[in-house]
């Protein structure tokens, strides 16, 4: 991989991009530091580090820099392109304008764009709300509708721009933009993710061999568990596909094999960020309604130190595992297309059996997904209850650093590829 990244850097194309990325992942690190017109930093230094509940998935994939114009993160914009998604299933219209190629993608993807601004106004209303009512008291230096609107418009403006800047790394970058500032933003957590280890397992005075043997534990089980996720995120189903030869003037074409790629969970980490989100919705409310005791009772049966939660956890991944799949992949669309191109699978007849094959294949693996990423999902929570410490990373967090290295290795080895075959033609 480092040799790999050096020949990278030899090209000039390709090290422009990189040079580019490297750049806009700084100016995104530092929007996250920059604070809120009126917010009081002596007040947001105790209010972060004293409230535990601010470091959880949202903040993770939002942005991470509490109390900061960049605070809502991109947030919004994953929302409005998981609402986008459902909606081209559910609205014919928008079905439609998906398959009408790229110019049909390009209003969905302008739809999508309003719809993450109107999101961002509404969340921007509820963070500021929420850090005026805290447990530390009101973040703001003064208690005015003036201040609380222009760090409304603060927050909608950085959302607006971290969205403007994936698009921008997308387009000039190499791989998706968006996936690269929730990788940055989980990274840069890393340092005192690995400080708050290494001081819980620090070993003390009376028996000091036990506080590194921990340590050595969690380190096995951390880089096992990189290599469960690879194996997960690289496994595949191939089906196979035998094309019949064709005739066309004097030539005749076809007669060859392929194959069908299905990946062991096709709805990846989707169905673990929905999930999760559901369960912590409650925990969102109650921070509007402190005072609720009903709420203070859900969200205490639906965390995962209760069983109960973690049960219900299990179950919505598998629930949002089959749902996600089920619209991203269209077996009778693939069974018509196979047959239309004169393809079919050895021993299985073309149409509503293929069809049949397909889908029953994909069921088998959402299943065999579903179970592995439960156990990536809950690993923290079973280091915790074997070992005794907090482990300071998570599955999602995890699948989500590791899906998007691998995708930004295969998008450099293709990069790559391509310029070795242009000099070699030439």
């Amino acid at each position: 991989m480092f040799k790999m990244l050096a020949n990278a850097w030899k090209i000039k194309d390709i090290r422009k991009k990189l040079l580019f990325i490297l750049l806009i992942l700084f100016i995104y690190r530092l929007g996250s530091h920059i604070p809120l017109p009126g917010i009081d930093l002596a007040v947001l230094n105790a209010y972060v580090n004293g409230d535990t509940s601010v470091s959880n998935i949202f903040t993770l994939i939002a942005g991470g820099g509490v109390g900061s114009i960049f605070a809502m993160g991109i947030g919004p914009y994953i929302t409005a392109s998981i609402i986008m998604q459902l909606l081209t299933v559910a609205i014919p219209k928008l079905e439609q304008m998906q398959k009408e190629g790229e110019d049909g993608r390009k209003k969905i993807q302008q739809i999508t764009r309003i719809v993450s601004v109107g999101l961002s106004f509404v969340q921007a209303g509820a963070t500021v709300y929420g850090y005026v009512y805290t447990q530390n008291g009101s973040l703001f230096h003064y208690s005015h509708f003036l201040v609380y609107a222009v760090a409304v418009l603060a927050l909608v403006t950085g959302t607006i721009l971290i969205m403007w800047m994936g698009e921008l790394l997308t387009e000039k970058g190499i791989g998706n933009g968006s996936s690269f500032i929730i990788f940055a933003n989980i990274l840069s957590g890393l340092p005192i993710g690995a400080q708050s280890l290494l001081l819980m397992v620090a070993p003390d005075v009376e028996n000091p061999v036990a506080g590194w043997i921990t340590l050595l534990v969690l380190l096995i089980v951390f880089a096992a568990l990189i290599a469960f996720v690879v194996l997960i995120q690289d496994g595949e189903r191939r089906i196979p596909v035998q094309y019949s030869r064709k005739g066309g003037g004097r030539q005749m074409y076809g007669n060859h094999t392929s194959f069908i790629p299905l990946k062991v969970n096709i709805a990846g980490v989707m169905s673990i960020i929905f999930a999760i989100s559901l369960l912590q919705f409650p925990q969102q409310l109650s921070g509007f309604f402190p005072n609720s005791e009903v709420l203070v009772r859900i969200v205490s049966i639906l965390s995962l130190r209760n069983w109960i939660g973690v049960v219900i956890y299990m179950v919505l991944i598998f629930m949002f595992t089959f749902f996600y799949t089920s619209f991203a992949v269209n077996p009778v669309e693939m069974a018509q297309n196979m047959k239309n191109n004169g393809g079919f699978i050895p021993g299985i007849r073309p149409g509503r059996p293929t069809s049949d094959f397909v889908s029953k294949s994909i069921d088998r693996l959402s299943w065999i997904g579903a179970g592995f990423y439960c156990l990536i999902a809950l690993a923290p929570i079973l280091v915790q209850a074997f070992t005794g410490v907090q482990a300071s990373f998570g599955g999602t967090t995890l699948l989500i650093v590791t899906g998007v290295a691998l995708e930004f290795v295969k998008q450099l080895e293709s990069q790559l590829l391509m310029r070795h075959y242009k000099g070699f033609l030439s």
